[in-house]
C-alpha cells in the first residue's frame, strides 16, 4: 500500500497527486509537457475543493508545514499554474508569448 500523499480530508485527490511540484519551474514544465486534457482533468478536480483545501490550510504555518499539507499547498499552485491555460488560452502555452524556458524564476527552479 502507497503513502498517501495529502491529509486525510484530501485523499480524493490523489488521482492528481503527479501535479504537486515543489518548485515554480516544475510546475510550468508539467503544464508545457501535458495536453489540454490532462490540465483540464487537473483543474476540474481540484477546482471544486479549494474553499476546502484553502479552509484546511489556512491555520497552517507557511514556513512549518507537516508534509502532506506541503504537498497540498504544492497542488494549489499548480491550479494558479494552469487556470491561464484553461480560463484564457484553451491551450498549455500563452498564446504569442517567449519561450518559457529562457524564464527563470529568481527564487528556486
Amino acid at each position: 500500500m502507497s503513502q498517501r500523499q495529502f491529509p486525510e480530508a484530501f485523499a480524493d485527490l490523489e488521482s492528481i497527486a503527479a501535479w504537486s511540484l515543489a518548485t515554480e519551474g516544475q510546475r510550468a514544465r508539467k503544464r508545457r509537457d501535458s495536453t489540454i486534457e490532462e490540465i483540464r482533468a487537473f483543474y476540474n478536480t481540484i477546482l471544486p475543493r479549494m474553499d476546502a483545501i484553502i479552509e484546511y490550510l489556512n491555520p497552517l504555518p507557511l514556513d512549518n508545514m507537516p508534509d502532506d499539507a506541503q504537498r497540498l499547498l504544492n497542488l494549489t499552485l499548480s491550479l494558479a499554474e494552469v487556470a491561464p491555460a484553461v480560463e484564457l488560452f484553451n491551450q498549455p502555452l500563452v498564446t504569442d508569448g517567449y519561450d518559457p524556458e529562457r524564464f527563470i524564476p529568481a527564487a528556486g527552479q
